[in-house]
């Protein structure tokens, strides 16, 4: 019998990421039943708040992304029910969650990240498309990457490699949210950082690298199997890994984060790491990042599941 008590998994919600949150609320909950933990599964639709009132669980796994599952809404509502969760709270969220805050602040600590532009769509309305273009285009150079500074799972980003690409790179962004982050692209190697905390500080988990089909690794990219070849660990010098493993643990550290978090990060010609952005909920798929580190690891998915939620309990 786990000592962990009634555990409550969240997954679903209402943003463009729905389907993958569910897919990692089943592995959560499939891992945490193997250790024989009980484990109810939840969405997060109007009949949550009366049924965890009704039957309060002691410890809650939120495996919620994009949306309220990430910008600290539903954990506001955690607090608010005194639930323990494992994560990040909610002012943590909000800074992290913001891609554009979130690069100031692991900037001010002296992690590199791409120079980048950051411009409500009312902007271009406002001011006219072409001559704010022309100048982003000036300013940064090319290729760009342009994504929503909002959201996950690279939903509305893409690569600008010729100046007549960016008027549709930013029409795609805007389909996903109201602002975008226009960023220098660095070319290199693609690498995602997960770090976790099972009470005794933050480690690093050996780093992933990303080999997209298409050189992109989009949304298809992301969650179909087979789209995209993965190297857990990373086929990276040591020295290397080390500065990735170094810059996760930083910007974890500097965002205020706890119990997981995963970093994605771009390793340039000259073995420089340039962070990118920081996921406070890491998906938990079969195709998802942190669980290919965690074997890589030669660790047990189930077994750190089990941790953190130890952690967050006690933490109440």
């Amino acid at each position: 019998m786990s000592d962990l008590g009634h555990v409550l998994v969240l997954a679903g919600g209402l943003s463009y990421e729905r389907e993958v949150s569910l897919r990692s609320g089943r592995r959560v909950s499939d891992v945490l039943r193997a250790g024989g933990i009980d484990v109810q599964v939840r969405d997060t639709d109007a009949g949550l708040v009366p049924a965890v009132l009704a039957d309060p669980p002691d410890v809650v796994f939120v495996t919620l992304h994009g949306g309220s599952g990430e910008d600290g809404a539903i954990r506001s509502v955690l607090e608010l029910l005194s639930l323990p969760y494992v994560g990040a709270t909610p002012d943590a969220c909000r800074i992290a969650y913001d891609k554009p805050t979130a690069k100031t602040v692991v900037r001010s600590v002296g992690v590199p990240t791409p120079e980048a532009v950051v411009l409500p769509k009312e902007t271009f309305h406002d001011l006219g498309a072409s001559a704010v273009l022309a100048r982003i285009i000036e300013r940064l150079g090319l290729p760009l990457f342009v994504k929503p500074s909002r959201g996950g799972s690279a939903l509305g980003g893409s690569i600008v490699r010729k100046a007549d690409e960016l008027p549709a790179a930013m029409v795609g962004c805007f389909a996903y949210g109201d602002t975008a982050l226009i960023e220098r692209y660095v070319e290199g190697v693609e690498v995602a950082v997960s770090v976790i905390d099972l009470g005794d500080g933050p480690e690093a988990l050996p780093p992933v690298e990303i080999v997209a089909d298409e050189g992109v690794y989009d949304y298809s990219a992301r969650y179909t199997a087979g789209h995209t070849e993965f190297f857990a660990p990373a086929r990276l010098r040591p020295e290397v890994a080390d500065a990735c493993a170094e810059l996760a643990v930083t910007a974890h550290r500097a965002l205020g984060l706890r119990d997981l978090s995963r970093t994605d990060m771009i390793v340039d010609a000259d073995g420089r790491p340039h962070f990118l952005e920081v996921n406070v909920a890491p998906g938990m798929t079969e195709t998802s990042l942190l669980p290919m580190a965690v074997e890589a690891a030669g660790k047990d998915l189930g077994a750190i599941c089990h941790r953190l939620l130890q952690v967050a309990r006690d933490r109440r």
